[in-house]
Order: C-alpha cells, then sequence, then structure tokens
C-alpha cells in the first residue's frame, strides 16, 4: 500500500475546544501510517460567518490557506465540515473563474503567493475511506466493536452542496449518505438507521436562536435513542460540540431527559484500532464514554 501524506488544515476548534479531536486524529494516523504535516501557516476558514460579511475576503483567506498546501505538493485533509465546505467552496469558484481566480491572485501577490488549484480537498472521514480503504481499515481492527449500536451523524457541510463535494467524497447521496455507516460495520459494530442523521445539528444558529438550535439538536438525539443506539458519531467538531456540551439545556428545550455518548469519528476508529482511551482524549467527552 502506498504511503499516505496530507497537508493537515487543523482549523480552529480541534486545538482550542476539542483537544481529543486532535489527539485522537494524530494516534489513529500514526497507527495507520498516514503522515499528516500540519499547516502551520494557515488561519481560520471563516468558519461559514466571514463569508455572510465579506465574501471576497474569504475566498482570498481559503486561497491564502490553500496556497500552503500547493508548495508542499499535498492535497488537504480537513476534521471539521465547515472548514471542508469553505475550502472546498473556495477551491470550486476559483477553479471555475477565471477573472475571479486572477483577482484573488492579485491579492496574494501581497504575500508573495498564487492560487493554482493543484491541490485537492478532502474531510478525513473519505481519506480513510477512500484513499487508505475501507477493507484494509478493517483489516486492522483488533478490538472490534461488535456489541455497540452506533448512530452516524453526518451533519451538513461535509455532503451539502452535492455540487461542492462530489469529487472529494464520492459523490455521497447527501440526502442519503452511507459512508460513515459503512465505516461502522466495518469496525465491526452495528449501524443504527434513523432519518435525522443527515440533518443540521443547529450549530450555526446557537447564538442567534438558541432554543431553535437545541430542539434541532434534540430531535436528532431523541431519533438516535429511539432506534436503540448506544453512542452517536460525529465527523464534525461544531456538531460535537452541541450534541455533547449542550444535552443539558437541549434536555431542557425538547422537556426529555437526553443523556448518550458522543463520538469524534477518529475516537470510534481508534477505540476499534485497539488505541487506548488517553491517547484518544476520551476524558475530554463530556457525556462520559462509559461503554469503554
Amino acid at each position: 500500500m502506498k504511503k499516505l501524506e496530507y497537508a493537515f488544515f487543523v482549523g480552529c476548534t480541534p486545538k482550542q475546544s476539542t483537544p481529543e479531536l486532535m489527539d485522537s486524529t494524530l494516534a489513529i494516523a500514526q497507527t495507520l501510517g498516514i503522515s499528516l504535516v500540519e499547516l502551520e501557516e494557515a488561519t481560520c476558514c471563516g468558519a461559514s460567518h466571514l463569508q455572510d460579511f465579506d465574501d471576497f475576503l474569504s475566498l482570498v483567506l481559503n486561497a491564502r490557506n490553500i496556497c500552503y498546501a500547493e508548495k508542499r505538493g499535498l492535497d488537504i485533509v480537513t476534521v471539521c465540515n465547515t472548514c471542508q465546505l469553505n475550502l472546498a467552496t473556495t477551491k470550486h469558484r476559483l477553479d471555475s473563474d477565471k477573472e475571479l481566480r486572477d483577482r484573488v491572485n492579485e491579492k496574494l501577490k501581497e504575500v508573495n503567493l498564487e492560487y493554482k488549484g493543484s491541490s485537492k480537498i478532502k474531510h478525513f472521514l473519505y481519506a480513510l475511506i477512500d484513499d487508505y480503504g475501507i477493507d484494509e481499515i478493517a483489516s486492522r481492527v483488533k478490538n472490534p466493536l461488535k456489541n455497540l449500536y452506533i448512530a452516524p451523524f453526518y451533519g451538513c457541510h461535509n455532503i451539502r452542496p452535492k455540487e461542492i463535494h462530489a469529487e472529494s467524497n464520492g459523490n455521497e447521496d447527501p440526502y442519503r449518505p452511507n459512508s460513515l455507516d459503512r465505516l461502522i460495520v466495518a469496525l465491526g459494530a452495528h449501524n443504527v438507521e434513523y432519518e435525522f442523521k443527515s440533518k443540521c445539528c443547529g450549530f450555526h444558529v446557537e447564538l442567534q436562536a438558541p432554543k431553535t438550535a437545541n430542539v434541532i439538536s434534540g430531535n436528532a438525539m431523541l431519533d438516535a435513542i429511539k432506534h436503540n443506539a448506544d453512542t452517536m458519531v460525529t465527523p464534525c467538531p461544531l456538531c460535537h460540540l452541541r450534541l455533547d456540551i449542550q444535552q443539558k439545556n437541549i434536555s431542557k428545550e425538547v422537556g426529555q431527559n437526553i443523556s448518550i455518548p458522543i463520538l469524534h469519528l477518529p475516537q470510534m476508529v481508534g477505540l476499534a484500532l485497539g488505541i487506548d482511551e488517553e491517547r484518544l482524549g476520551l476524558k475530554n467527552n463530556i457525556a462520559k464514554v462509559e461503554f469503554v
């Protein structure tokens, strides 16, 4: 198997709010022999908020981030759905609009950079499934999760809009995704099929409409629990912040007690690979992962 190497766009959240995601990502990458070269020069992707305030600045910012991967001759891997969306959207727009690309590059000249479009943008989920290979991952499982019923929660920004992500996620159906389901099965667990697995978590309306955000999250969690999920797993740290940290507030809003462990994608993979819980940062999860 060829050696996999990526430019690692960490973003803000894994180092500040969800350090367990950073720890578990590096742990499984090391175990699987995947090289992640951190883009230390990179900055925030704009978090889908800068984009509403200054669209051109957002394009320049994300093009700049992509340039650092291009200089290394590497494709980018992300661990946040929103980072994935913003980087991929920038690439899609600049690759399909020469005039816009020229305007962005004129600005990038100020920092001696030029966007060329040579680096692909891929979420770690699809790097694992498509590049490393789901069968290869299954062959590396040391601790099959055979007694667990796991509900996948995809979130929005990794799968929609389809035209932005089609190249990087293997044309995943944005309303009936199955990549995370297939990975769950490959790790020996039972995947839980439920209606809300590809719905929004409510993160991006949390400040403006917290009640709405809690209802949205609550609907998803109650649906997973209704279908006998032992735990939920998400590839997005923003979804994880909602579902894991906000369970008390969500319970108050929906009028029912909600208590279910929420795993980051690499934490789930790491458990199956036999990586110890300290390296996976499970102590940082708010809803305790007692089944470990």
